[in-house]
């Protein structure tokens, strides 16, 4: 007997093929059979009717940092609600695990750099994460069984250099027995399941304490002696950030990705390709790696999103504009100093020169302040202005955006919420979006669900995606679309029998309304652990989600079901090659 039996859905199956409408029959939580409507005879438990309705496999997200939020909310939310089914986390060289068993203080460390790095509430990580693992066994473990969606993680090089090298890992150099140890302790961590390396040497990427990231002080023969063992394992990957990741590669940076792809005989990933037709050299010259490391036997994966993914900026918290050189010293002053610094027209001068400089890089776009607009306002002298753009309220007032913008802040102490208007929504930039997506280095993604709660929402880039696909701009069809979600990532991954509708393969569905397909605004709430705040996004037009078989969510609501499988290197995966 089938558990499930969903008839007369029109079956986009993920291999980019053409749709068709199909009886799918579900048991034991794969896909058991798929047939011409009405010609299945076997009995179900339940069943439903999907004429009219698309069945999708489960999307993928290849870059998460639900490391610590699958603790607290186990549905992923709201990646689950627009259609996720797997997440990718442990990314950009920061997991939970290892942590040092005779050391309590490390797991305080990780707290503080998750908070700074990416943008997690230090509230929600101690009151919502219990951390009483020590080996990244011990963490994986902690999830089995309690998760609706399916997971997995890689292992974060900073955490790998904290256990062994203690606060030494910030600023130091191990010596052989402790690369030794460090190598032992990584495939340990292999050896459980972790999906292969993460490490970044961004220069955006500081801890608690403002120091530079422990993976930054690697050097070149750490990071190859470390992806030599990630070739020791099946069905394992790497994972890099580098501070050419914003704009443009040095040379050394090509070096190192494409040196890391081919000791280890894995592809690497990055994140995240931004594409501009103002900027036409970028995608080129950022795809250069992809095209060294064939020659050298590796292969380089840019992620790029297929949506513009609003985030929120303030005066008055760590956010982008601290990462314009020369503003990080001005906005991390006490409040009552950086409003009277803020003021200063001198100040504001120099802040708008450093911003517009070419050491700003990719950043030089957030300095056109008149672009943003006003979200949400604390005083009564800003009332009325939430929805407005800057440049409006500047005309009005006889003043410069600029200082019409922090004169808005001064007047919330800070606290305003800023949301820059993104200057590549253009014709031109879309069009170069859709060629760039056609590169075969070049794979949609990088959601950074899970991290910058408070500042960006970017997991509903799936159903915004797919609506913009079937009745927006129509960049690509919807089989191409539902092809780069699924199947894409899954092969890009090594997932055992996911990514597609197949007769054989796990149940990871998604059944949404063509007509309807969409995501709803960002808007904040406050339901993290501690009442601390993050952005949230309703998905519109999924009618179901199925995890391994189980529906975990039934119009927009999760069932309670937790399905999911922390997905595990070599057991859930198998070896992708480079070639």
């Amino acid at each position: 007997m089938l558990d499930h039996l969903i008839r007369r859905a029109t079956v986009v199956d993920g291999t980019g093929g053409p749709a068709y409408t199909a009886d799918v029959g579900i048991r034991g939580g794969r896909i058991a059979v798929i047939a011409e409507p009405g010609t299945v005879a076997e009995e179900a438990v339940t069943s439903e009717d999907a004429d009219g309705l698309v069945l999708a496999p489960g999307f993928v997200d290849p870059h998460t940092h639900y490391d610590a939020q699958l603790f607290w909310d186990p549905y992923a939310t709201p990646s689950m609600n627009h259609g996720v089914t797997t997440v990718a986390g442990g990314n950009c060289g920061f997991t939970l695990a290892p942590l040092h068993p005779d050391r309590p203080e490390d797991a305080d460390y990780t707290r503080r750099m998750m908070a700074r790095v990416e943008g997690m509430a230090l509230a929600a990580l101690e009151e919502g994460v219990d951390w009483t693992w020590s080996s990244f066994r011990e963490y994986l473990d902690a999830l089995e069984g309690r998760i609706a969606v399916n997971a997995g993680f890689m292992v974060g090089h900073c955490a790998l250099r904290r256990y062994v090298m203690g606060p030494d890992a910030v600023g130091g150099q191990p010596t052989p027995a402790q690369l030794d140890a460090m190598l032992a302790l990584f495939h340990d961590a292999m050896d459980a399941g972790a999906w292969g390396l993460s490490t970044t040497q961004s220069s955006t990427h500081s801890d608690g304490d403002g120091a530079p990231v422990a993976s930054r002080h690697a050097r070149p023969e750490e990071l190859l002696a470390l992806s030599r063992a990630v070739g020791e394992h099946e069905g394992t990957q790497l994972e890099a950030i580098v501070a050419g990741c914003l704009d443009q590669f040095s040379d050394e940076e090509i070096d190192l990705f494409v040196d890391m792809s081919a000791a280890a005989g894995r592809p690497l990933n990055w994140n995240v390709l931004t594409i501009d037709a103002a900027v036409p050299e970028r995608v080129p010259r950022q795809l250069i790696p992809s095209e060294r490391a064939r020659a050298a036997g590796g292969r380089i994966v840019a992620l790029t999103m297929p949506i513009l993914t609003p985030m929120n900026m303030s005066l008055g918290t760590f956010c982008a504009l601290n990462l314009i050189p020369g503003w990080g010293e001005i906005l991390a002053l006490p409040v009552p100093e950086r409003i009277e610094r803020l003021r200063d027209p001198a100040t504001r001068a120099g802040l708008l020169r450093r911003a517009d400089s070419t050491e700003a890089g990719v950043f030089r776009r957030l300095a056109d302040f008149g672009r943003y607009v006003i979200g949400d306002t604390y005083s009564t002298a800003n009332e009325g202005l939430t929805g407005r753009v800057v440049n409006d309220i500047a005309a009005e007032r006889g003043q410069d955006p600029f200082h019409c913008l922090v004169e808005i802040c001064a007047a919330d102490d800070l606290r305003t919420v800023l949301w820059p208007m993104p200057n590549d929504n253009d014709p031109a930039s879309w069009e170069l979006r859709r060629r760039t997506w056609e590169h075969p280095d070049v794979l949609l993604g990088g959601s950074d669900a899970g991290a910058h709660l408070d500042r960006m929402c970017g997991a509903p880039y799936t159903t915004r995606f797919l609506g913009d696909c079937l009745r927006g701009r129509k960049l690509v069809p919807l089989t191409t679309a539902v092809r780069m979600l699924t199947d894409d990532p899954a092969r890009l991954f090594g997932l055992r029998e996911r990514g597609r509708i197949e007769e054989g393969f796990h149940a990871d569905l998604v059944l949404f309304d063509p007509e309807r397909i969409d995501a709803g605004p960002a808007i904040l709430v406050h339901d993290l652990p501690g009442e601390s705040p993050r952005l949230d996004s309703k998905a519109i037009g999924i009618v179901s989600v199925r995890v391994n078989g189980v529906e975990t969510l039934r119009d927009d609501k999760v069932t309670g079901a937790v399905p999911g499988t922390v997905l595990r290197s070599g057991r859930d995966t198998r070896t992708v090659s480079t070639a």
